[in-house]
């Protein structure tokens, strides 16, 4: 019987380097991984971004079937045998169990990414492209009452985080830390889509 699609689930702040840590685990990895997120979907202008912007349509009317969609679609990918490594902040009352269920099927590992808030206050503030205010926002809530399979502190050396998460993925054992429920995010909807 052919293994079930490997997942590995990078969760941590807006800005706190879960894309950096994604392509280099990407590029190192010794299997064929996609590296998915919402920013991928927005910058290739998925979304009406322009018309959301200018207030024609309303993002908070249309975050939630977004979110859904995009939660069904992991496991549709993984489904046909794709393995990926997802990067998103799950920050709505809801969705670690939708997702828990969702990705039931498929061997996840669960990988936290933690940075200071000086530093994240510093990297949002340098990118221009978020919301002031929501990786902070997101350091005090996201975290909160999570396991994770492996921890990376993003102010370590890249390289260095990408081969332990490697190392670590390796040699993971069942079950994952990720189907753990004692969660409590954030409940305050984000007014831009980021991951």
């Amino acid at each position: 019987m052919e293994r079930p699609a490997s997942i590995i689930f990078i969760h941590g702040a807006s800005s706190s380097g879960k894309s950096t840590l994604a392509r280099g685990v990407q590029a190192k990895i010794d299997q064929p991984f996609w590296h998915i997120s919402i920013d991928h979907l927005r910058d290739a202008g998925v979304l009406p971004s322009a018309r959301i912007k200018s207030g024609e349509f309303k993002w908070r009317d249309m975050r939630g079937q977004f979110f859904d969609g995009f939660h069904q679609s992991l496991a549709a990918y993984a489904e046909a045998g794709n393995n990926l490594i997802v990067e998103h902040i799950v920050d709505t009352p809801g969705w670690h169990e939708d997702l828990i269920t969702l990705l039931a099927p498929f061997d996840v590992f669960f990988v936290g990414v933690h940075c200071s808030v000086a530093e994240l206050n510093r990297r949002e503030a340098a990118r221009g492209d978020r919301e002031i205010g929501s990786a902070e926002r997101d350091y005090h809530t996201i975290h909160h009452g999570l396991r994770y399979d492996f921890e990376v502190q993003s102010e370590a050396d890249v390289e260095d985080n990408v081969a332990r998460v490697i190392a670590a993925w390796t040699a993971r054992t069942a079950p994952s830390a990720f189907v753990e429920r004692d969660y409590a995010p954030n409940q305050n909807a984000r007014s831009t889509p980021t991951s």
